[in-house]
């Protein structure tokens, strides 16, 4: 499986297994991580952190406090995709990080990115 970015109606193909989405809260300005899995069945989240708390972003029941990070494993199915949307609030976009290193999604406010589990040619799963 590999994951693709679908965006201002291109596609992006990483040959990755897994992958870390990061961003900051446009209000309180913490910043928050993902990391998930690609899978046949589609997008896995395994672990979740958060930067403190505040509003909107308390952490849910059995988060740990780990070196100033709430991490917690979302109780959540794979999804089929995932959608980006840029607000522009906070001066950047998300980080999307993988053993093939960072790139900066949605810098700009406006359109939206997806991305999906897809084969390695790019083509999506069905949805």
């Amino acid at each position: 499986m590999s994951l693709c970015i679908l965006a201002a109606g291109k596609t992006v193909t990483l040959s990755v297994a897994a992958f870390t989405l990061s961003w900051t809260h446009s209000v309180e300005r913490s910043r928050w991580q993902e990391d998930w899995k690609v899978m046949p069945s589609g997008l896995q989240v395994v672990e979740a952190r958060i930067k403190g708390s505040g509003a909107g972003m308390e952490p849910p029941v059995g988060a740990v406090l780990r070196d100033g990070w709430w991490v917690y494993a979302p109780s959540v199915g794979p999804q089929r995709r995932v959608v980006l949307a840029a607000s522009g609030a906070t001066g950047e976009g998300w980080t999307l990080c993988s053993v093939q290193g960072c790139r900066e999604l949605g810098a700009e406010a406006g359109g939206t990115i997806a991305l999906e589990a897809c084969d390695p040619a790019g083509v999506s799963q069905p949805r």
